[in-house]
């Protein structure tokens, strides 16, 4: 069956292409149409609640087979809060399963739910854009949050603690009066908030709460419904739907423009997931004996080369994108995705978003797909799909240490990195990088260990000083960097994740809140109060100088020349574009660096543990970098 379905007698026959599957409601009717070519019959079951152990079914309505493998009903009434599955009959076995096209469900998934989407929107929906429209891709500062880190520690004081209703309250603060939530994120000068996965994930149980569940929600149930534990009541399919909305349209009143984690390459369950109950095994890849494909290591790898795969996930981001406003899209292992899928779903958006941005995880991996000569969107395809940018290892193991062994140093924190890998990074130009704009600079994100944490392992003779100044340092530089900044929410504030027992979580996808809340009473310390005010220096600098954000090779190349220093712990670069003149030297020795300076007058803007657009001191002829840290210059007129 596997080899049929990719075949192009199977895909010419059965390839739906219109805009209506899943269940359309209007007060009158409701159509529902399900893609089951391989269905003897199917039906809708109309239930009262969305919860699968309640006994109330309502009735049964036969579907009638149509165009390219669909099924129709059309039921008379307002269905609006009315709750169905499909139940279709397939190798003579009949199954019931969620509907793949569902806009939002009951409890955990397990049923979908007719809704009068317009009635969830937020008062002054007609009118939310995004904020940040216009800029270009560089021009972007993006920081990475989990919903219920943001808001879970009760230093916070946030109400909706944990719920997506805990990005919209602003206000709040430590009890010293020190901002949270969002406002911390607004004052620190972000452009884009990229929110981990809040569809609805299967590994976290909705119907207890009180249980105090955690999951970074890289494993999808249902893709375009949001994730019931964030919404203050998961039975109600219409609240998720409507705090979701409220959430994206508070950060967009903030000046914050919002990006989604999206992961299509592999779902929760293969065997279960609900499009694979429906058509066995179509949604994924699977070879004759019927085993998945594993490049994800999460069990089966999403099979986007069939056409209806295709359609899926193209309709989907379309989907979020248009019915609540998302600014872009994170994808979650897109190096199993293939690159036509990614550039028609990109197309697709632009057609009516044009400022919608879209990156993700560009590693290559051992997938095998069912179509011969499928080509799969790794870094080394990035000139195929223009426009969708790359996490850059390069400078993440460049600045931090190798992600494979954690017990080597960075350049930040005394590793000798050749200064031609360094220089590529500053110039947003990884070997497989066609231009900057393709190229997202991190040092850290939720995989792996914190930055703070990072530099502690390779380094745990240093002092704490020691470690904030390359933790600065590493900052800076990815910052500074050409391409588009981008770094984990905590990281401005020492983020740290210790485990309680003397040692350091890496991974902490399934760890308390203990481990994973942001911790707002650390802003009480003079060290955080410092970091995050070097951050919001760092983000202003780039911010307020167009030549740290040029979206072109050949434009970095004609502007920025690396300097000759001897040092092999330190790195200088000018920069002449955009009419103006900047020095930048990362200084990653224990011994401070000095260079000469062109001549004229330059003001030091960014030295120590200060970053920020004001002139600390006017120098002339040369300028010193203290050890462990950046010193920025700019050319007065």
């Amino acid at each position: 069956m596997a080899i049929k379905f990719s075949s192009p007698e199977f895909e010419a026959e059965y390839t739906y292409h219109g805009s209506d599957l899943g269940a359309n409601w209007t007060n009158k009717k409701t159509t529902f149409r399900l893609w089951a070519p391989t269905a003897s019959w199917a039906k809708v079951c109309l239930y009262k609640s969305g919860n699968i152990e309640a006994d109330d079914r309502i009735r049964r309505v036969s579907m009638k087979p149509d165009v390219n493998g669909t099924w129709i009903a059309e039921i008379k009434g307002d269905l609006n809060g009315v709750y169905y599955t499909y139940q279709v009959s397939r190798n003579r076995r009949i199954v019931e399963a969620c509907d793949p096209y569902a806009r939002t469900t009951g409890v955990n998934g397990h049923r979908a739910m007719v809704i009068d989407l317009k009635s969830t929107d937020p008062e002054g929906w007609d009118m939310d854009k995004d904020p940040n429209a216009g800029i270009r891709f560089t021009d972007a500062v993006i920081a990475e949050l989990h919903v219920r880190d943001l808001s879970i520690d009760p230093a916070s004081n946030i109400h909706h603690a944990g719920k997506f209703l805990g990005l919209t309250e602003t206000g709040t603060k430590t009890a010293s009066g020190i901002p949270t939530g969002i406002d911390h994120y607004k004052n620190l000068g972000i452009t884009h908030l990229h929110i981990l996965p809040m569809y609805d994930y299967g590994s976290v149980d909705e119907s207890h709460p009180e249980y105090n569940q955690y999951n970074w929600g890289y494993d999808p149930t249902n893709f375009n419904v949001p994730e019931g534990s964030y919404s203050t009541n998961p039975f109600d399919g219409a609240v998720r739907v409507k705090e979701c909305k409220q959430m994206v349209k508070a950060l967009h009143d903030n000046g914050i423009s919002v990006v989604m984690d999206v992961v299509y390459n592999h779902v929760f369950e293969g065997g279960e997931f609900c499009f694979n109950k429906i058509v066995p095994y179509y949604f994924s890849r699977v070879n004759e004996k019927g085993v998945f494909s594993n490049g994800s290591f999460c069990g089966n790898d999403t099979a986007s080369e069939r056409s209806m795969v295709h359609k899926y996930i193209v309709d989907s981001i379309c989907y979020w994108a248009d019915e609540y406003h998302i600014d872009g899209f994170r994808f979650d292992l897109v190096g199993l995705l293939d690159t036509d899928t990614i550039n028609d779903l990109m197309h697709k958006v632009h057609e009516k978003h044009p400022n919608v941005v879209f990156y993700g995880e560009g590693w290559t991996m051992p997938t095998v797909p069912t179509k011969p000569n499928v080509s799969l969107t790794t870094q080394p395809n990035a000139y195929k799909v223009p426009g969708f940018a790359f996490f850059s290892d390069n400078i993440r193991d460049a600045l931090r240490g190798s992600m494979m062994d954690t017990s080597l140093p960075g350049f930040v924190s005394g590793g000798k990195i050749k200064k031609s890998i360094l220089h590529e990074c500053f110039m947003g130009a990884p070997d497989w990088a066609p231009n900057p704009d393709q190229s997202v600079n991190y040092v850290s994100c939720h995989d792996n260990n914190t930055l703070i944490d990072r530099i502690h392992i390779s380094l745990p003779q240093a002092p704490y000083n020691i470690h904030v100044q390359m933790s600065n340092l590493a900052a800076a530089f990815s910052i500074l960097s050409q391409g588009i900044p981008f770094f984990q929410a905590g990281e401005e504030m020492l983020r740290t994740k210790p485990d309680g027992q003397g040692g350091l979580v890496e991974n902490s996808y399934k760890s308390p809140d203990s481990v994973n809340a942001i911790r707002w009473e650390r802003l009480n310390e003079p060290v955080v109060q410092d970091t995050y005010r070097y951050y919001q220096g760092l983000i202003a600098f780039r911010k307020a100088h167009p030549s740290l954000r040029m979206t072109s090779r050949q434009a970095v190349s004609e502007a920025v020349t690396p300097a000759n220093l001897d040092n092999p712990h330190a790195v200088a670069f000018t920069i002449k574009a955009e009419n103006e003149e900047i020095i930048v030297l990362f200084n990653a020795s224990i011994h401070s660096q000095s260079i000469v300076l062109p001549e004229g007058k330059w003001a030091v803007c960014i030295r120590g543990n200060q970053a920020g657009t004001n002139a600390l001191q006017i120098v002339e002829g040369s300028a010193t970098a203290d050890a462990i840290s950046a010193l920025v210059l700019v050319k007065q007129a």
